[in-house]
């Protein structure tokens, strides 16, 4: 089984939601663990990062063979998603 690592980033942001949307980005975050390239994720351009989208969330992560390591989860129309991701 793989473990999962969330940065301090992701993990605030988790912290700071609403019940309803936690729960979603919660079990899109878990489901990951299973399979870390569904059919709705998405390399990124220019990282080394996937993207996989949740109502109106992005999750940012990447994995290996033990682990998936979310890096950011930030609002799908927000820049800065892109702006912090450039800074990690």
């Amino acid at each position: 089984m793989k473990r999962l690592d969330i940065t301090k980033d992701a993990h605030g942001f988790l912290k700071d939601m609403q019940v309803k949307q936690f729960r979603q980005v919660g079990h899109k975050v878990l489901s990951l663990l299973a399979d870390p390239k569904p059919n709705d994720a998405a390399p990124l351009k220019g990282y080394d990062y996937w993207r996989a989208d949740v109502g109106e969330y992005r999750i940012v992560y990447r994995f290996d063979d033990d682990t998936v390591y979310v890096v950011l989860i930030a609002k799908r129309n927000d820049d800065e998603v892109y702006k912090k991701l450039g800074q990690k």
